[in-house]
């Protein structure tokens, strides 16, 4: 089963995470059949040299430059059009992927071909991957995810595999702050397709401070009540669910970022046992 990656980088990615991003997708027991690097706007001369050497050293790598910076959602909607393949596997351009993250995830889709989008659990980590803090587990089934994306997004968006035709038969990516797969999720889920994760990790993820920086303050609390508006009136929510999701966010976003993160510790992520 052919297949492409989607990622996408802007200028204020560090060098050594884009290194070790791409190093970890043309290290896989699976070879992708083609990567689509977009760039979202213009990078610095380091990330434009680890860039220059991963195109060198790997013909399937098809970098895409946009004159401007238009956001994540906008960028992989337009990095999605130069997927030649309809298997689709997403990555972030600062996490790291396991070997075998790919050949499970085909392996998967192989025998499900019910499943539309295909996900995983994730190993958090702050400076090295070999010091795991904590994992983001999700569940693994349709019927659960649907249930859980009430309250939680049911993805860890930079694991999931999905077929590009249900992405674009609902609009593709668009802009929505922060939370373009979140919206996603909720538009194919309304559109009757098929979610599934598997129960393991397969990629570190970066967590820390920067994370859950970027998790809250009024912009995102905004874009936050925005998908709410959307999920009410798509009735994903019912009033119930609605204002109380409402009243939660709200207050997290508000909180500092220590004591979120420390929320998010104990609440939203299982710890490991850092050796």
């Amino acid at each position: 089963m052919k297949f492409s990656v989607l990622i996408s980088v802007y200028a204020k990615e560090l060098p050594e995470r884009l290194d070790e991003s791409l190093e970890s997708v043309f290290g896989q027991t699976l070879m992708p059949n083609e990567v689509v690097l977009v760039k979202d706007g213009p990078l610095t001369d380091a990330l434009e040299k680890v860039i220059c050497f991963y195109k060198q050293r790997y013909p399937i790598l098809n970098v895409v430059a946009l004159k401007e910076n238009k956001g994540l959602g906008e960028a992989l909607r337009i990095g999605l059009t130069y997927c030649s393949f309809d298997i689709v596997a997403r990555m972030d351009s600062d996490d790291i992927c396991m070997p075998h993250r790919f050949e499970r995830q085909i392996e998967y889709l192989i025998n499900h071909p019910e499943v539309d989008v295909l996900g995983s659990w994730i190993d958090e980590f702050s400076e090295d991957k070999e010091h795991v803090e904590s994992q983001r587990k999700l569940p693994t089934t349709d019927s659960e995810l649907k249930r859980f994306m009430k309250w939680r997004c049911p993805f860890n968006h930079m694991t999931v595999m999905f077929r590009k035709k249900a992405i674009l038969s609902v609009g593709s990516y668009q802009p929505f702050y922060l939370l373009e797969d979140y919206y996603l999720w909720n538009r194919l889920a309304n559109a009757g397709y098929c979610f599934a994760n598997i129960g393991e990790s397969l990629l570190w993820a970066r967590g820390g401070y920067d994370m859950m920086a970027r998790r809250g303050g009024r912009k995102y609390m905004r874009s936050e009540h925005r998908l709410l508006v959307f999920m009410r009136r798509s009735e994903r929510l019912n009033w119930l669910e609605y204002c109380v999701n409402v009243i939660i966010r709200t207050l997290v976003r508000l909180m500092g970022n220590k004591l979120r993160a420390i929320l998010y510790g104990l609440f939203l992520r299982k710890k490991m046992n850092v050796k």
